[in-house]
């Protein structure tokens, strides 16, 4: 690497005997960024840090973080071509011809008074996929229809086809990859279902605010900068017994139209576009520049 041998050392690019190139740049580096504040405290502790916890938490005066922006061209359902019908924060009612839509594509009862779940998500632990997987029987006996869209780890997709063919009725999963029938989940659920457990950033959660799809999230990263109480479910012990829980409170809610259409209005209200998180950039470089 053409540096000098001093620099193998514990404090700089020594790591369990080995080079890391990663220890090197947070040690070297003006500044560290990663996409949540949640997250750049959360990278400073053992179950986060992947072994560079403590390196991280020496330089946490130079550690911050900034959420993901989304595109607001694409992801908006007042222009998006791939839904059944647009819609927007002044026309909710068209938001459930987009509900009946998905419905009927996911084979499930069209029926508006039915909380319907969606999740897009790569089909892994990371993105609660175990606590999902053990809470799914009883889930699907609740007052509720789930959609699933997804690819991953080969265990729970044979687990959750078996789970489909057991619930036909309510639930049906969808292994592959498609953009056009995320856009239909988005638009066309109730509720979007993020348990993971860990998120750095996540947009899937700020898609659904958009869409008017209130999120249920764990309290991790940048869910947790992103979704509370007034605009979504969360819940903060990772466990199955806290999912189903969750789940419960949200079908309560739902049956009080006044509640969730307030629910849904600040969803729809919020601003997570790039032009935000582009202006915490320029102030961050503005001031590792004066520095």
């Amino acid at each position: 690497m053409g540096l000098d041998q001093s620099v193998f050392n514990m404090e700089q690019l020594e790591f369990y005997g080995k080079i890391n190139i990663l220890k090197g740049g947070i040690v070297f580096s003006d500044c560290i960024n990663t996409v949540s504040s949640t997250y750049a405290a959360e990278i400073q502790t053992k179950d986060f840090g992947c072994g560079l916890e403590g390196v991280l938490a020496k330089r946490q005066g130079c550690l911050f973080g900034i959420l993901n922006g989304l595109d607001y061209s694409i992801w908006d359902p007042s222009v998006d071509a791939f839904i059944a019908k647009q819609y927007n924060i002044e026309n909710l009612k068209d938001k459930y011809k987009n509900k009946e839509d998905l419905q009927k594509v996911a084979g499930l009862k069209v029926d508006s008074k039915i909380p319907l779940f969606g999740m897009v998500s790569r089909l892994a632990e990371q993105k609660g996929l175990d606590i999902l997987s053990r809470a799914i029987d009883v889930i699907c006996k609740l007052n509720l229809q789930l959609v699933i869209l997804g690819l991953g780890d080969v265990r729970y997709h044979e687990l959750l086809k078996n789970k489909s063919k057991k619930f036909t009725k309510k639930f049906n999963i969808y292994l592959k990859f498609d953009n056009t029938l995320a856009h239909k989940i988005y638009a066309g659920s109730d509720i979007f279902l993020m348990p993971s457990k860990y998120e750095p950033c996540g947009l899937g959660q700020m898609i659904s605010l958009k869409y008017g799809t209130i999120p249920l999230v764990y309290k991790t990263g940048g869910l947790a900068d992103t979704i509370d109480r007034t605009n979504g479910f969360i819940f903060d012990n990772y466990s199955s017994a806290d999912l189903i829980s969750t789940v419960k409170d949200a079908i309560l809610l739902f049956k009080s139209k006044k509640k969730w259409q307030e629910k849904i209005k600040i969803g729809m209200e919020s601003n997570f576009s790039w032009e935000e998180s582009a202006r915490q950039y320029i102030e961050l470089y503005k001031r590792i520049i004066e520095r």
